[in-house]
């Protein structure tokens, strides 16, 4: 490694570096010895900024949340709806996962870490409110957050689903269905937007999110780690 990056924040090339793996070779199969022997860095450096490695998997659910916000603003100046926008975010994540073992591995581990749901609901609570308020006009902030809380383990349940007598148009079906009716969006809209989103290729489309995702995580990262050696430029006694 030069010896200008090891002058940067430690912190920021564990993140660049175990997201890097996580979204490459697998949560579950990446572990801090394999990041520290990566970085030519001991585990103490890992496990200071980072207790555990959920900690670390905290930070790219993170983001994974801002990506997905900026995919919903991208789209919102193509002129998609939040709705299908909110329907093709679900609907990806679900292709991803049953032709991605890596990636399925990851969503996995982010829906199933005390840390990282709790992020997921925070920013969905945030999200949904946009998007189903006009349905939900008298929710209150509780009401907006128990239902988040119920929308989480719908989402959890049709990305994860496996058996292979679902077909994976049928997972996506139902997870919306679910989701869209616990929302108040009225029949006729649930069945237009999900013949919509079943009517593209939405296997091409997982994978085209998938590769967009792994390119933001790779520049946020590398810009994060610039920013950090400028930082350490100007103050080269700062840690």
């Amino acid at each position: 490694m030069p010896f200008e990056e090891r002058r940067t924040s430690t912190r920021t090339l564990i993140i660049k570096h175990g997201a890097r793996l996580f979204v490459e070779e697998g949560y579950s199969t990446t572990s801090f010895s394999k990041i520290a022997r990566e970085l030519d860095i001991s585990l103490g450096n890992i496990t200071f900024y980072f207790p555990t490695k959920e900690h670390l998997l905290a930070v790219v659910c993170n983001e994974l949340c801002s990506f997905q916000r900026d995919l919903m603003e991208r789209e919102a100046g193509e002129g998609i709806s939040g709705l299908l926008s909110y329907c093709l975010e679900l609907t990806a994540m679900t292709a991803i996962c049953e032709e991605d073992e890596v990636a399925r591995d990851l969503f996995h581990s982010i829906y199933a870490s005390p840390l990282s749901l709790e992020i997921i609901r925070n920013n969905d609570t945030e999200k949904t409110r946009d998007v189903f308020s006009p349905f939900r006009p008298d929710w209150t902030d509780s009401k907006w957050i128990e239902a988040e809380n119920l929308v989480s383990g719908i989402e959890y349940a049709t990305i994860m689903t496996r058996e292979e007598r679902t077909p994976l148009s049928l997972q996506i079906e139902g997870g919306l269905d679910a989701i869209l009716m616990l929302y108040g969006v009225p029949e006729d809209i649930r069945r237009q937007k999900i013949k919509k989103v079943l009517a593209m290729d939405y296997r091409a489309l997982g994978r085209r999110i998938l590769g967009e995702f792994k390119e933001y995580i790779e520049k946020t990262n590398e810009e994060a780690l610039k920013q950090a050696r400028e930082r350490k430029r100007r103050n080269p006694w700062r840690e």
